[in-house]
């Protein structure tokens, strides 16, 4: 039976996929099946049959240990011919996206990056995603047999199933060494942070005039209970905040219950990053500024001069 198959190298983007992969498969009429590709990865195999999957493939090597795009292609490949996958859900990760369009050159598949929705429409399944800066949404179809469409992450909600069994298929996995290695790792300044996780995220913009400025928003963040994040220019022209906080087009997909948007004018490659929130409040001294278009709630106002007393009252019994 041709399959929907779904891989990611992060297994909380694999559920998502799989819980979206359960909604299309019998209007297709495709089975639903998962790769794990690792060292060790029998371990997980229960995990994703609790998510739908009826099918998991297992490809162990010793050289999937490290991701080399070169190593991990050919391995997803072998799985897709093994099982005849139709469609190739993949994470629209920095590796899944180089990967996704890798393992689409080996396939003869015709190839989607960045979905950030996926539906069917009469026979035909039409992947969705920002197209001119984030300022519009294309509706694209892949015409080829197989298709491989990279998401998004946190598209789609993960909707776990009771406990839940299928069948394990073990496979052999020629792989030819890769011709790069890690020779050596650091960790990055400033620690990791995952802020697609918050569930309240404070973001600053480029409203802020100066560095040492950031430390009353740091204040506000733990007055909420929340993490910080920005705008693509603080991290990456200023280098104020690690990459790792971007949120928008060029950064993370966020969800958080709260946002606080500050000094951020709502440009579509941030905002985009947002329109999940349960809550959004935007601070901005410009009452034009698109960010209170999408705004449940506004302050306008002086960051300098709102922030301070905002977290004072926020601190005081």
């Amino acid at each position: 039976m041709a399959e929907i198959l779904v891989f990611s190298e992060k297994d909380e983007i694999a559920f998502e996929l799989l819980s979206k992969g359960r909604e299309m498969k019998e209007e297709l009429g495709l089975g639903l099946a998962a790769a794990l590709l690792g060292p060790e990865v029998e371990g997980r195999s229960s995990q994703y049959f609790s998510y739908g999957a009826e099918k998991v493939y297992l490809g162990e090597s010793a050289l999937l240990a490290d991701f080399y795009v070169e190593t991990y292609a050919p391995a997803l490949q072998r799985v897709a011919e093994e099982g005849g996958a139709q469609i190739l859900l993949l994470g629209s990760t920095k590796r899944g996206k180089e990967l996704a369009s890798r393992v689409a050159q080996r396939l003869g598949a015709g190839c989607i990056t960045d979905a950030i929705d996926l539906r069917l429409e009469g026979d035909g399944l039409v992947a969705d995603r920002y197209a001119l800066g984030g300022n519009t949404v294309a509706s694209e179809v892949i015409k080829t047999e197989r298709k491989v469409i990279a998401v998004m992450p946190k598209t789609f909600e993960a909707l776990p199933l009771k406990a839940g069994e299928g069948q394990t298929v073990r496979l052999d996995l020629e792989l030819l060494e890769p011709r790069v290695r890690v020779v050596e790792r650091r960790a990055k300044e400033g620690g990791a942070v995952n802020i697609e996780e918050a569930e309240v995220l404070v973001c600053i913009g480029r409203g802020l005039g100066a560095e040492e400025d950031l430390e009353m928003i740091w204040k506000l963040a733990a007055a909420l209970g929340g993490e910080v994040g920005c705008t693509k220019s603080l991290a990456s022209d200023y280098g104020w905040l690690s990459e790792e906080r971007i949120v928008g087009l060029s950064g993370k997909k966020c969800n958080p219950r709260l946002y606080l948007g500050i000094g951020i004018s709502g440009q579509i490659q941030h905002t985009v990053g947002i329109l999940g929130s349960k809550i959004i409040v935007a601070i901005n001294k410009d009452p034009q500024a698109p960010i209170f278009k999408i705004a449940d709630y506004g302050i306008e106002g002086d960051l300098y001069e709102v922030v301070p007393r905002l977290a004072e009252r926020l601190t005081t019994p």
